[in-house]
């Protein structure tokens, strides 16, 4: 009799093969059994032969090729819908897993009924903290503090940073409100009740909007501080300034990047806090998201 599937690993790839390769063999070296395992690369038809060297070098792999790039939430679900297992993590391809943090976080998750999603300690080459990883819901009040700068003034205030949670003990498991794509552990029984992620997300924005939808159903998402990943971040989109040098993204592929950063702020903005704001301060919050996209396509520009 086959060993029932505990963990299926979506990772979705374009144009990142170095980094994919090394994040595989990352967790082939985890001691997991290959019956109990499954990992689902979806790659988002890149051009650097990604989809026949993970063929030629990873057989025991599943492979799923799309003819374009349809997003990072579509090419998730589509690995989500090909998974057999209990559990479903997505893992960025830019990601190095130390040994036995899967084993570990699957046993947090596994003996916390109450916990559709789990994250653990994302951080980057520097050993900062991936802030993503540890996350407030954007409020209008929240995304405030961040973007005039007060949340970074009072890191540790619970009144102004509540973007990125400073107030919590990072020494210790918490309850937080959401966690990045790059490390997220989820419950499927959880993520079908949310009928996964949202397609109206192309490019960032999906894994907030996630969390948001399963807290929302009850469910506890959990960062387990314990447990560590590396995630390189930026080496698809090119955007972001510690990895720049190291990304061979496309002029194309970053101004894509960059516009979608902020139409994210519009969808999830108009889908969950629209209605229940009033409409002076909707319109604040819109101005506000044009002139933040105005003044960093201006700086990446000129500077």
């Amino acid at each position: 009799m086959q060993k029932e599937i505990k963990l299926s690993i979506i990772i979705v790839n374009f144009n990142t093969y170095q980094y994919l390769s090394r994040c595989i063999d990352s967790i082939f070296k985890e001691g997991f059994s290959h019956s109990s395992l499954e990992i689902i690369i979806v790659d988002n038809a890149s051009t650097d032969n990604s989809v026949n060297l993970l063929q030629r070098h990873y057989p025991q792999v599943i492979v799923v090729s799309n003819n374009k790039n349809i997003g990072f939430a579509a090419a998730n679900n589509q690995g989500i819908n090909r998974a057999k297992g209990k559990f479903i993590l997505l893992l960025n391809p830019d990601t190095l897993v130390a040994k036995s943090v899967l084993i570990k976080m699957l046993h947090f998750i596994d003996q916390h009924p109450d916990v559709g999603i789990a994250s653990c300690k994302v951080v980057l080459p520097t050993g900062n903290l991936d802030d993503a990883c540890h996350r407030g819901f954007p409020t209008p009040w929240n995304a405030f503090c961040q973007f005039s700068g007060l949340s970074g003034l009072f890191p540790e205030s619970q009144f102004f940073n509540g973007y990125h949670l400073g107030y919590k003990d990072m020494k210790k498991v918490h309850e937080i409100d959401s966690c990045a794509g790059a490390f997220m552990l989820v419950r499927k029984d959880a993520g079908d009740q949310v009928h996964w992620f949202d397609t109206d997300y192309f490019w960032y924005g999906e894994d907030i909007d996630f969390c948001f939808r399963v807290k929302k159903r009850g469910w506890k998402i959990m960062f387990v501080p314990n447990y560590q990943i590396i995630h390189y971040k930026g080496i698809a989109s090119g955007i972001k300034k510690h990895s720049k040098k190291d990304s061979t993204a496309t002029i194309k592929t970053k101004l894509q990047a960059t516009k979608a950063r902020f139409e994210v702020m519009k969808i999830f903005y108009n889908k969950h806090y629209r209605k229940i704001y009033p409409s002076w301060l909707n319109c604040l919050v819109y101005t506000g998201i044009k002139i933040k996209a105005y003044l960093t396509e201006f700086k990446n520009t000129f500077f």
